[in-house]
C-alpha cells in the first residue's frame, strides 16, 4: 500500500513538473515570438515611388538667371521666386559683377529683374521680378528635419539655359560640412556650413533649390568640389541661415562683422614669401595664421598685435588658416572683447582684444 502511495506520488509530482517545464517552454516560446513580431515592426521598408509630384510642386518656381556685364553675358545659374512679392533667391557669386541681370521662368519668357542686394561672404542674392511673371512660389521646407539618407532633388541649368529645369536626384549625404572656400582672395579664405549631396551639381546649378521629395527647398545649390578624382560632391547652403541673410537684405538690414585690422596668410604656405615682408619664423611653427601687416589705427594695433605673430586661438577655438580665423572673428560681434592666443618669436601670448566694425 505504501509501495502504491508512493509511486502514484512520483507519477504527481513528475506530472507537475512536467507541466511546470511545458508551460515555461511554451511562455519563453511566446516571448520570442512576440520580441520577433516586436523586431519587425520596426523595421523599415523603404518604397521607391519616384519624386514627380515633388519636382511639380516646385518646377514652375525655378528661373534660369543671366549675368550681363556690359550687355555680354558673362554667366549663369539659377534661382528660385520664394514671396509672392516676387523676390527670387539665388547665390551672391552668380549675379557678382553685373552691370544687367535677367531671369528667364518657365514659360521661356526672359525679364530683366533689379537686384535687392547680396553678401559676398554667405554667398546669397535677392532679385526681384514684377510679379505679372510670377509663374509659381516654392515652399520652403527645413534643413533641421532633414536626416543622412533622405531623398533630395535639385533643378537648375547646368551650362546654359538649353538644359534649363535639369532635374538630378541623390541623397543628403552629409549635414554640417564645414568647407572652406574662396571669398575675397585666390585661397581660401572662409569656411562655410553646408549639407552635402550626391545629388549632380553642375556649372549653372548655382543658386537653385535642393528640395525635400515633397518639392520643398531646404538649401541652396552653391558650389561643387570639382576634381578629377571626385564624383557626387554638391554643397547647399541649410535653407534656414540663407533666410537669415535674405530677411536682413530684404528689410535693408546690414550685416556688421567684426573687425581685427590684420593683413594674413597661413604659416603652411607663406613661409615662401616672408623674404618680401621682412619676417623670420623659429623652424618650431609649423601651421597657424601669421601676420603680415598691421593696419593703422586699427584694434589689433591698439591691443599690441605685433607683425610676424602667429596666431593659433581665438577664445577656445584653434586657428590654423585664414580661413578659419576669419569664420570665427565673424562668429563674434564688432565691440566685443576676444582672447587671442599667439605666437611671438618662440613664446606664447595672450592678448585681449575688442573687435571693431568692419566696413
Amino acid at each position: 500500500m505504501k509501495r502504491f502511495f508512493g509511486f502514484f506520488f512520483s507519477i504527481i509530482v513528475a506530472s507537475a513538473l512536467g507541466a511546470f517545464l511545458m508551460y515555461y517552454y511554451l511562455n519563453d516560446f511566446s516571448l520570442e515570438k512576440k520580441e520577433s513580431i516586436t523586431r519587425i515592426e520596426k523595421s523599415v521598408t523603404v518604397n521607391d515611388k519616384g519624386i514627380s509630384d515633388g519636382i511639380e510642386n516646385i518646377y514652375d518656381a525655378v528661373v534660369v538667371v543671366e549675368n550681363y556685364k556690359n550687355k555680354k553675358l558673362i554667366g549663369i545659374g539659377s534661382g528660385f521666386v520664394y514671396s509672392a512679392d516676387g523676390y527670387i533667391m539665388t547665390n551672391h557669386h552668380v549675379i557678382e559683377g553685373a552691370t544687367d541681370i535677367k531671369v528667364i521662368n518657365s514659360d521661356g519668357e526672359t525679364v530683366s529683374v533689379n537686384l535687392i542686394g547680396s553678401d559676398e561672404y554667405a554667398d546669397i542674392a535677392v532679385l526681384k521680378i514684377d510679379k505679372k511673371y510670377i509663374k509659381s512660389i516654392a515652399k520652403i521646407g527645413s534643413s533641421e528635419k532633414t536626416k543622412v539618407g533622405d531623398t533630395v532633388f535639385t533643378i537648375g541649368s547646368p551650362m546654359n539655359s538649353g538644359y534649363s529645369g535639369t532635374v538630378t536626384r541623390g541623397i543628403l549625404s552629409g549635414k554640417n560640412r564645414m568647407v572652406e572656400v574662396s571669398v575675397s582672395s585666390a585661397s581660401n579664405d572662409w569656411i562655410m556650413n553646408v549639407m552635402q549631396t550626391d545629388a549632380a551639381i553642375n556649372p549653372g546649378n548655382s543658386g537653385g533649390p535642393l528640395c525635400n521629395v515633397s518639392g520643398e527647398v531646404i538649401g541652396i545649390n552653391s558650389m561643387k568640389i570639382v576634381q578629377s578624382e571626385i564624383e557626387g560632391i554638391g554643397f547647399a547652403i541649410p535653407i534656414e541661415d540663407a533666410l537669415e541673410y535674405v530677411n536682413n537684405i530684404v528689410n535693408g538690414i546690414k550685416v556688421k562683422r567684426s573687425y581685427l585690422g590684420i593683413s594674413m596668410g597661413d604659416v603652411a604656405s607663406t613661409y615662401y614669401n616672408l623674404i618680401k615682408y621682412g619676417i623670420t619664423l623659429d623652424s618650431s611653427i609649423t601651421s597657424g595664421v601669421i601676420v603680415l601687416k598691421v593696419n593703422e589705427s586699427s584694434p589689433a594695433l591698439k591691443y599690441g598685435i605685433q607683425k610676424g605673430d602667429v596666431i593659433i586661438q581665438i577664445n577656445n577655438d584653434k586657428v590654423d588658416s585664414v580661413a578659419k580665423l576669419r569664420y570665427y572673428l565673424y562668429k563674434h560681434k564688432p565691440n566685443e572683447e576676444v582672447s587671442i592666443k599667439l605666437i611671438r618669436g618662440t613664446e606664447e601670448k595672450t592678448i585681449n582684444v575688442v573687435l571693431g566694425e568692419g566696413a
